[in-house]
């Protein structure tokens, strides 16, 4: 049993530590090369949990061997932009100018239906709307309204705005984020006033505080147990 749980520990930690190389990306939609990879990660990986005759090893070997291979193809994706389009292929117009592309469809074997499902999630149920239908290369769907459906921004409705800047979290869960405090120009001490002018006796006591660079702050306490 021991022998089990050090091995799944190890493994659990090797595969943990090669993600945190490749990058946040492949935590989000996976290429080609990305999925192909993590489906072959997670049957090796597999192997030597289930059966302990299986040197730890050769899973670990494996492993390394594939992650090395997917970040010597993305480095070369990088620097080669033809070996991109080769591997992973082009973003495609499904629809352009408001014309579904049939031929795009077929090719890409995109049916009618899932066409108009993916509209309705960006909450487009009129395709007389829809300018451009751009396919990425790892199959999400990006939707371009025609300038008339899209919605107005400030500068074109000619009002003045302000840019708040960016929320710091302070509190959470009641433990300060002392690191964030001299982003938005504040300190502990004002934290604490302001816990206490928020009817609050400190910080043990804030769900969620944060503050941006102007000033603004959102405020949570804690809800009474149940």
């Amino acid at each position: 049993m021991a022998i089990v749980l050090l091995r799944t520990i190890i493994i659990y930690l090797v595969l943990l530590g090669c993600m945190r190389i490749m990058g946040k990306r492949q935590l989000g939609e996976l290429e080609l090369s990305e999925l192909v990879a993590s489906v072959l990660v997670a049957d090796l990986a597999s192997l030597p949990l289930q059966d302990i005759g299986i040197p730890l090893m050769n899973g670990l070997v494996s492993i390394l061997t594939l992650f090395c291979m997917e970040l010597i193809l993305s480095g070369l994706v990088l620097r080669f932009g033809r070996l991109r389009g080769a591997l992973f292929g082009k973003p495609c117009f499904l629809m352009e100018h408001g014309v579904i592309n049939q031929r795009e469809l077929r090719k890409n074997r995109f049916t009618l239906d899932e066409l108009t499902e993916e509209l309705r999630r960006q909450s487009i149920l009129d395709l007389n709307t829809v300018n451009y239908a751009i396919l990425e290369t790892d199959g999400t769907l990006n939707v371009i309204l025609r300038p008339e459906a899209s919605p107005a921004t400030a500068s074109q409705l000619n009002c003045p705005v302000t840019d708040a800047g960016y929320p710091y979290t302070l509190i959470s869960d009641g433990r300060v984020i002392s690191e964030n405090l001299p982003a938005c120009g504040k300190d502990e001490q004002w934290l604490r006033e302001e816990c206490v002018r928020r009817g609050v006796q400190g910080p043990e006591e804030v769900f969620f505080l944060s503050c941006t660079e102007t000033g603004t702050v959102y405020f949570a306490g804690k809800e009474a147990a149940r």
